[in-house]
This record gives structure tokens, C-alpha cells and sequence, in this order.
């Protein structure tokens, strides 16, 4: 499938793999995918990112994506869910790090027997590129851009979305931008 993927896309991927080593993370995610597409410049997906304005509001992103990775990966509307069933989430993140240390739901490997081998793509991650692929044969795009991964990531549920819909970037307002209000012109 990478074939397919334009320059900037493999940089995407590139760049989630390097994200997903630097947190010690044993797959890489979806949203090691979106910091990956928050640090490009000179790109498809960088360009509809700064017109939103979530360029200029990237360390909120970061900080959002952090914030769930304490809650175990657990979206707003998960924690809500739990919220509604009696269980306070936040008080469980606070018990366990008081016993285990800041940031041990995230299920990051840290101990030092953790293999450090190649990094795989956990599931949500290898569903957003199979979105990119499908976003991408929808517009009849012959190759996979770094645009197509965004959209793709504001288009399934989880914490990605949430963090780009807060920030004012969801698949409406990215096509928009990208392809005008008609919606047909064809990406690269």
C-alpha cells in the first residue's frame, strides 16, 4: 500500500513511528499519526491545518493527545460514558499514578527488558491509513496524500477526532478548505 502514499505521507508515517519511539510506546497510533501531520510544513495537510487555524494552536493539540494517553486512550465521550455509570475516571488515572508513576495508563513499555525492535501499527492506527486509502479511491486520487490521512483521521471516532474537532478541523471544514464548497476537485 505505501506505493501509493505520496512523499508526504510516507513522512507522516515516518514521523509517527519516530513520535511513537521518542514516548516509548510499544505500536504506533492514531495519534502518533496526527502529531506526525501537526509537525509537517509545506504540505497539503499542513496548508488546510494553518487556514483552520490549528497550526497555531498545535502544543493544545499535543497537550489533548497527552491527556488522553493518561486516561488510558480514553475519549471525552468514553470518560462521560464511564462518568454516567458511577466511575470517575480521573480519580482512577489519579490512584493508579499515585501508585505507579505519572502516565502508566498509557500503556507505554518502560522497562528496561522492553524489546526495542521495529515499531508495528496498532489497529486504529492501520485503520486510519486504510481510511486515507478509501478517502483517497473516493475522490478518484491516484495517490495517498498526507491530506488524505487527515481527513481520515477526522472521520472515525476516538481521541484524534476530538483533539481536531476541538481545534475547529473536521472532515467538513478540512474538504472545504482543500477542495472548495463543491467538493470535486481532485487532491495531487
Amino acid at each position: 500500500m505505501f506505493e501509493r502514499f505520496t512523499k508526504d505521507a510516507r513522512d507522516v508515517v515516518k514521523g509517527a513511528v519516530e513520535h511513537a519511539e521518542r514516548a516509548e510506546a510499544g505500536t504506533v497510533d492514531a495519534g502518533h499519526l496526527l502529531l506526525a501531520l501537526l509537525d509537517r510544513e509545506a504540505s497539503r495537510a499542513s496548508f488546510a491545518l494553518a487556514v483552520l487555524g490549528a497550526d497555531e494552536r498545535r502544543e493544545s493539540a499535543r497537550q489533548a493527545l497527552e491527556d488522553a494517553r493518561r486516561r488510558a486512550g480514553l475519549s471525552r465521550a468514553e470518560t462521560d460514558a464511564l462518568a454516567g455509570l458511577g466511575i470517575d475516571v480521573s480519580e482512577i488515572v489519579a490512584r493508579v499514578e499515585e501508585t505507579h508513576g505519572i502516565g502508566s495508563m498509557s500503556g507505554h513499555r518502560r522497562d528496561k527488558g522492553w524489546w526495542a525492535g521495529r515499531r508495528s501499527f496498532g489497529r486504529d492506527a492501520k485503520d486510519v491509513l486504510e481510511g486515507a486509502l478509501r478517502v483517497a479511491v473516493d475522490r478518484r486520487d491516484r495517490h495517498i496524500g498526507d491530506e488524505h490521512i487527515l481527513l481520515a483521521l477526522t472521520s472515525r471516532p476516538g481521541v484524534p477526532a476530538e483533539v481536531l474537532a476541538d481545534h475547529g478541523v473536521t472532515y467538513e471544514s478540512v474538504t472545504r478548505v482543500l477542495y472548495g464548497s463543491g467538493g470535486s476537485a481532485k487532491a495531487g
